[in-house]
């Protein structure tokens, strides 16, 4: 069982024994929620990692935050680790070319690949496929898998320079849960079930070249956007989420992880010698916390898609045993 108070984040440990001192490190959407945490604990880690996406503080993006990708460079720092913010478009196949050229000059290698552009913020709920606007409806395709294929395919290349290579799609949803559930909107559906079986094809395409690709899924992801949007806090969510005088966050928000569970659980892949054992295949970040016994920054260790499943059976089931 998890803490409602949120303890501080842990210090990096020195350099010679962070287990990714050596590596170089893309994270693509690096400007806030699981990009931002990936970012920086793969700089924890040791990795060098350059951040990219479209928020600055001189041109923020349309989804309307704060969040910049100068500023997930400037916590990195501030933690100790070494990193480049890059102003990138992934829509614009020239921009990722320009980041990978730049980072082929100044490392010669690219060690970890991760796709996180999400494009959820373009959602539209509660409307028939044919009474959507297409156009927004494709913006949101767009910004969450078609930036994928671009930054895959511009960046591979180099990646696969030498064996070992990791490359990780960071999707919504199990396969089986995908598989039998609805996502309740045809444009998100497709896009979240698309980036996995990207994940499962480049996996295949990757085993010659010693590399290998996989796809991690959250849970119910404690992000900025949704402490936002549920009026609360990192320190106060779970007391919030069980408050029944209060409407939001409902209940099951006791169920979510911190963007930091994806951020540790991605570097325990990064750094295991055997990952290749899970090439092609779509993992839960509680099924990587349950394999390398890690625990979320409250060190409890939810497990989403259980608590999920065992709603179904049981109305009355309690996140807080799924913690």
């Amino acid at each position: 069982m998890t803490s409602s108070h949120a303890p501080a984040e842990p210090e990096s440990p020195p350099f010679v024994q962070r287990p990714l001192k050596d590596r170089v490190a893309l994270v693509a959407g690096a400007t806030r929620g699981a990009g931002r945490a990936i970012a920086r604990d793969l700089a924890r880690a040791g990795a060098y990692v350059y951040c990219t996406g479209r928020s600055t503080f001189a041109h923020p993006s349309d989804y309307g935050r704060g969040e910049t990708i100068e500023a997930t460079a400037q916590l990195i720092q501030a933690d100790g680790g070494r990193a480049q913010a890059l102003v990138c478009d992934h829509l614009r196949p020239e921009m990722i070319h320009e980041v990978v050229r730049r980072i082929d000059e100044e490392h010669g290698r690219l060690d970890v690949l991760v796709n996180d552009i999400g494009g959820e913020a373009y959602v539209s709920w509660g409307e028939k496929f044919w009474d959507t606007d297409f156009e927004a409806g494709m913006k949101l395709m767009n910004a969450g898998l078609l930036t994928h294929l671009n930054t895959a395919h511009a960046a591979l290349p180099l990646l696969t320079r030498a064996s070992g290579g990791l490359h990780i799609e960071i999707t919504d949803g199990t396969s089986e849960f995908n598989a039998a559930h609805y996502r309740e909107a045809v444009y998100l559906d497709l896009t979240k079930t698309a980036v996995s079986r990207l994940a499962f094809g480049l996996g295949h395409e990757l085993i010659d070249s010693g590399c290998t690709a996989l796809a991690i899924t959250p849970g119910w992801l404690r992000s900025e956007m949704m402490l936002e949007l549920f009026d609360t806090s990192e320190q106060t969510w779970l007391s919030d989420s069980l408050d029944a005088d209060r409407e939001v966050p409902p209940a099951d928000f006791a169920i979510s992880e911190s963007p930091h569970l994806l951020g540790r659980t991605l570097v325990a892949v990064a750094s295991d010698p055997n990952r290749h054992r899970f090439n092609t295949r779509t993992l839960s970040t509680w099924e990587l916390a349950d394999i390398y016994a890690i625990d979320d920054i409250d060190g409890s260790r939810p497990d989403s898609w259980g608590f999920m499943a065992a709603k179904e059976a049981d109305s009355g089931a309690d996140a807080r045993d799924y913690r």
